[in-house]
């Protein structure tokens, strides 16, 4: 009776280190960042919402549902995603993506200081993030054996990663374009495209950027006023001139929770891109520094998630999330400081924003979706 019992828990004890539970340091991260993020977006928005609405919570009441919708998404794709699903919804998400770009750019996109972004109350680019992290990482491994020659790595990698980069780039959306660039090229160099290729690859792609940068009015005018702010300082060096001001009066332990300065209407929407000058000045230089240390856990974790992964093409998706996080947070933050020109990009889990939110929460669940079967 007793060998009859052992055997038949064996399978249940198989399938349970299967199905594990999610990675918890990864999911508390997480959850940190997001609590943070939603009591800064508070802080930071309140004069701004109570001058243009006349309701203080007029931004956290939003970010509030979105959070919590958010994490609801979050949970159920950690719970019910398996890899068999995740590979079925490539095609689906590179068509949906490829259908977005396009009729954004239709009448039935709108357009908001002349960039034409937003599709039905949401940012097709946003959506694109994801898509480009799953079919880079379906076509890496498709073309696993001839991932190392121009034509069956480079090529295919390449096309794909120009056509997500040239649709988002017709919408004037340069930060997104850069974005969706920088997580394409670290997936072809983890994947294993070989280097003389990317290191090509890479070069006309920066010299592309800055061709476009060149030809653009608007994003040149962005350049010579991160190289001297006070250029236009009641113009378009405004808000940078501002964020300066809130970073270095903040000192080393902040003016408290609340008690920012240059959130009553000097610097423009400071719950957007800007929200980490407010961190900065409320916080001060160690409550700055314990968030970018929650931050390089929080990718730590998930490097460390995609190294431990079951399979190759849940490896890479894990690697172009991770990536997608650590690279939107260092321009952010480059930004915010004067570090490099405003590209317009949010800081995830703290800036304002319904679309990117949820976007996010539901990559995040997706990484924890795998942890429950990576080799932790």
């Amino acid at each position: 009776m007793r060998s009859a019992s052992k055997a038949e828990e064996r399978p249940i004890q198989s399938l349970k280190a299967k199905t594990a539970e999610m990675d918890l340091p990864f999911f508390v991260l997480v959850m940190l960042l997001v609590s943070i993020g939603l009591v800064m977006v508070f802080s930071a928005s309140s004069a701004n919402a109570y001058f243009r609405f006349g309701d203080s919570y007029y931004f956290i009441r939003a970010q509030l549902l979105w959070a919590a919708i958010g994490t609801v998404v979050m949970l159920t794709t950690a719970r019910l995603l398996t890899p068999k699903l995740l590979r079925i919804s490539v095609l689906p998400a590179f068509l949906f993506s490829l259908t977005t770009l396009i009729l954004v750019l239709t009448p039935l996109g709108s357009s908001k200081n002349g960039a034409q972004r937003w599709l039905f109350g949401f940012q097709p680019s946003e959506v694109a993030k994801l898509s480009i992290i799953l079919c880079m990482s379906w076509l890496i491994c498709r073309q696993k054996k001839k991932i190392k020659t121009l034509k069956g790595g480079l090529i295919p990698c390449a096309s794909l990663l120009l056509l997500f980069c040239g649709l988002i780039a017709l919408e004037k959306h340069i930060s997104a374009t850069v974005l969706v660039f920088a997580i394409g090229a670290v997936l072809m160099f983890v994947g294993g495209v070989d280097w003389r290729w990317f290191a090509a690859f890479g070069s006309l792609g920066v010299v592309g950027v800055l061709g476009i940068i060149k030809v653009s009015n608007y994003a040149m005018q962005r350049v010579k006023v991160w190289l001297d702010p006070f250029i236009d300082p009641l113009g378009d060096g405004f808000q940078s001139i501002q964020s300066l001001y809130a970073i270095g009066s903040g000192g080393l332990f902040g003016l408290g929770i609340g008690k920012s300065r240059q959130k009553y209407l000097y610097i423009p929407e400071p719950q957007n891109d800007f929200i980490f000058s407010i961190v900065c000045e409320e916080l001060g230089f160690v409550g700055a520094v314990l968030i970018v240390l929650l931050f390089i856990l929080l990718i730590w974790r998930g490097f460390t998630i995609a190294f431990k992964a079951p399979d190759r093409f849940s490896a890479l998706v894990v690697i172009g999330i991770t990536s997608q996080v650590a690279i939107q947070s260092i321009l952010n933050i480059c930004v915010v400081s004067g570090l490099v020109p405003n590209t317009g990009i949010s800081l995830p889990f703290f800036s304002a924003g319904g679309t990117s939110l949820v976007m996010l929460m539901f990559e995040m669940g997706i990484v924890l979706s795998i942890s429950r079967r990576a080799r932790l």
